[in-house]
Parts: C-alpha cells; sequence; structure tokens
C-alpha cells in the first residue's frame, strides 16, 4: 500500500502488482467497486468503442464540443508518454496530485477485491470525473466493449467506429463474435451509432434484441463532398460546407461523421453550432494517428498494429505522393498478427528497422525478420542496397539507423505498437 506521499509513477508501480492478470474480462468486481465509490455522472456520457477509429472520434467530438464553450472530460488508453493523457478535463492532462488523490479513494474503497491496473485506473479517473462539475464525457472503450471496465456507466450515447479482427484470444475470431463484444456497450432505448460501413450481423441483431436506437452510416448518417469540403447529412440535420479534419487519412470522414451523429442526437442537451463544428474540425489534434512530422525526411508517426489498421496505412501512404525510399521502423507485440500487417505493407516498404520492445509479451526483432523473410521481402547487402532488414533492441536505435541513412526525399514510417510510437516521440521530444 503506497504511502500518503506516494508519488503518481510510485502508486502505477503498485497497481501493476495488484492483480496476477493484465487483463481480466468482467464486470463484477468493477461494478462493486463503483457502486461503493458513488460514481453517478448527470451530464451526458458517450462511450466509444471499435477495432480502430475510437480514439480519432473521441478526439474530434470533444474538439467541437469544448469549441462550442463546454467542460468535457475525455477519457482514453493506453497513453503514448504520459499517463496523465488519459484523463482529460477542458483539455488539460488530470494533474498528478488529481490522479493520486482518485487512486487513494479506490484503493479505500476497494477492500479485499482485487482489480487489473486497467480496471483501478478506470473507475479512479471515472470519480474524478463525476466530481469535477462537467458538462459532457466521453469514455473510450479499452478491450472489446461488453465484458471493457468502461461498460459498468450506461451510456446515454454509445459509437462503434469499426469492428475488425484484434484481440481474438479474448473477443473471438471472426467479426460477428467480435461484433457482438462491440455491441455490448449499447443500451435499450438510447442511440446506438455504427461508423462502420459493413456492420457485423451480429451487432445489428443485438442493437434490435435490446431496443436500441441504432444509428447506421448509409442509412441514417453519411456524407459527401469533393477535394475542398465536405457534408454530413443525418436523419434530421445537415452540416455543410465542412472543412476536412485536421487529423489525416483515409478513414477520418467516418470517425467524423460518427461524431456528428453524436451530436446529433445530443443536440437538445449539448447544442453546438455550424462554426464551432467547422472550428472543432480544424483544431483537432490526436497525435500517432498518421501524424506527420515538419520537416524532411518526411516522418510519419502511426500506432497501426492489426491488419485493418495497417490496410488504412498502406492507402494513407499511397495518397502521399512519391518518396524515393520508404524506411520503416516497426515493433509489435508478439500476440498481434503480424503476418498480416506484413501482408498489407511489404509491398510499400524498402528498408525494415525492427525494434524489440521493453514488454514480455513483445515479438523480438529478429522473429519479425523472419516473418518478413517469409512473406518474401528481399534484403540485401551494403550501402547501396535497395531493400534491407536491419534489428535494433530500442525503438531509438531504429529510428536514429533509419534518419541516418534517408535523404531528404525520403520517408520514414514509425509504425506498430504504442510503444514504438512513443519510443520515437520521447527521442523527438528531447531533441526539440
Amino acid at each position: 500500500m503506497p504511502t500518503s506521499s506516494a508519488s503518481l509513477p510510485e502508486w502505477l508501480a503498485h497497481l501493476e502488482s495488484l492483480h496476477p492478470k493484465a487483463i481480466n474480462l468482467g464486470l463484477e468486481r468493477v461494478s462493486a467497486v463503483k457502486d461503493r465509490l458513488g460514481i453517478a455522472f448527470d451530464c451526458p456520457v458517450v462511450v466509444v468503442g471499435g477495432t480502430n477509429g475510437k480514439g480519432s472520434t473521441c478526439a474530434m467530438l470533444e474538439s467541437m464540443l469544448r469549441q462550442a464553450g463546454y467542460r468535457v472530460g475525455l477519457y482514453t488508453s493506453p497513453h503514448l508518454l504520459h499517463f496523465n493523457e488519459r484523463a482529460r478535463i477542458d483539455g488539460d492532462m488530470a494533474s498528478d496530485a488529481a490522479l493520486v488523490e482518485q487512486f487513494a479513494a479506490v484503493e479505500a474503497a476497494r477492500g479485499d477485491i482485487s482489480l487489473t491496473y486497467f480496471e483501478f485506473t478506470t473507475l479512479a479517473i471515472l470519480r474524478l470525473f463525476a466530481q469535477a462539475g462537467l458538462d459532457a464525457v466521453i469514455l473510450e472503450v479499452g478491450l472489446g466493449g461488453r465484458l471493457d471496465a468502461v461498460n459498468v456507466i450506461d451510456a446515454d450515447v454509445a459509437i462503434v467506429t469499426s469492428v475488425d479482427l484484434d484481440h481474438q484470444e479474448y473477443l473471438g475470431d471472426t467479426r460477428e463474435k467480435i461484433g457482438f463484444e462491440k455491441a455490448g456497450i449499447f443500451r435499450a432505448g438510447r442511440p446506438a451509432i455504427c461508423s462502420d460501413p459493413v456492420p457485423p450481423k451480429s451487432l445489428i441483431e443485438h442493437a434490435e434484441a435490446i431496443g436500441a436506437d441504432l444509428w447506421l452510416v448509409g442509412r441514417d448518417f453519411n456524407y459527401s463532398g469533393d477535394k475542398q469540403q465536405w457534408n454530413y447529412g443525418g436523419r434530421g440535420q445537415r452540416r455543410n460546407a465542412l472543412g476536412y479534419p485536421a487529423l489525416r487519412g483515409a478513414n477520418q470522414l467516418l470517425n467524423a461523421c460518427a461524431a456528428l451523429a453524436a451530436l446529433e442526437v445530443l443536440r437538445l442537451r449539448l447544442p453546438v453550432g455550424a462554426q464551432e463544428v467547422r472550428n472543432g474540425l480544424v483544431m483537432v489534434d490526436w497525435p500517432g494517428r498518421f501524424q506527420v512530422l515538419p520537416g524532411r525526411p518526411t516522418v510519419v508517426l502511426d500506432v497501426a498494429h492489426n491488419p485493418h489498421a495497417a490496410a488504412t496505412l498502406a492507402q494513407n501512404l499511397d495518397n502521399m505522393g512519391f518518396h524515393r525510399f520508404t524506411y520503416a521502423v516497426f515493433g509489435a507485440m508478439q500476440d498481434k498478427d503480424i503476418d498480416g500487417v506484413i501482408a498489407h505493407l511489404k509491398g510499400r516498404i524498402d528498408h525494415w528497422c525492427l525494434t524489440d520492445l521493453p514488454l514480455p509479451r513483445a515479438a523480438f526483432a529478429e522473429e519479425i525478420k523472419q516473418k518478413l523473410l517469409a512473406a518474401g521481402v528481399v534484403t540485401g547487402e551494403g550501402a547501396d542496397a535497395e531493400s534491407t532488414i536491419a534489428c535494433f533492441t530500442t525503438p531509438v536505435e531504429a529510428y536514429e539507423n533509419a534518419l541516418n541513412r534517408a535523404d531528404e526525399n525520403d520517408r520514414i514510417v514509425v509504425f506498430g505498437s504504442f510503444l514504438t510510437v512513443a519510443g520515437v516521440m520521447e527521442a523527438q521530444s528531447k531533441k526539440n
């Protein structure tokens, strides 16, 4: 048990040791502690799940609401550089002191109930938001939906952004099984928004079975546009002449549509004007999601770590225009479909800089190299080789190697696990 003067890092180290499993899906333990803490919200709550795109959707929704003057709490995970990133109030990260206070409250309330790191920190941040006098709360699902700790809160609006294969050991090995898990955040009689263009039948059937108000992209809301601007159309609201979101990438209009559909269903409780929507989309910031850094060579940061996200990353790279060579800094967890990620990107990468990662479940760079070779990626020798594979012990070493070899007309893509992107971001921040 940390002392009353324990720091945030000391608390986080303590939380990592509380439960024998990193992931232990189920709501009984979390619900019991939530009830003891008396966590409740008197403002609209939006819960956002999905395989990919949920963080971007949360960020756009937060940005538009804040432009309208609302005080918003945003919970997301995982973080890139600092744990505090997970809890934002009115655009600012929660302070160490605020988080430590909530950790102490959860520790006191849980008694003999064992909580995972994610469950404990989720409860702490929910209590922080409940006490903060907010106008709106946005909660990103951690894993799946039905049994995720965030699902102890009944959402006023639930969004599922996309459904694809990831975390199969917990959620199932088909889109239908995973779709059912994602749909677990829907509630009877409340809006349930899905921006996946081809939603699994299981998601639709579950929404109908519980009597949720299902909004499907292409049926209940959609978008149209040209190279200059785009338009949103919902059941009873249109948003015209919108600028493209500041977040780059092929799927961002689908994510923006989902956020605008949520604003449409909340328009009587949280009205947001046309100019506030435009400003929110233009000013949104969400690091690590097809983030292009200024300068030369071109550097792209993207936390694409499953085949669906890799396919989107590949499309986004194709849309960037010509680069002489593309270098990849890539590291991933062993339980991810690394072969599926490679299949989408191998034809777009010339030089692979593979990295180990500081977690026991991470794949070694040498393991990823063998997968690349098995996929037919050719590696040459010497400085003039047009295709290479090199292995490194840290993301920073891999990135420095790519930087040293690339010229101003080349491109470096840092992708895979959050830890890969975070390692490079931390190195960049120290330089700046």
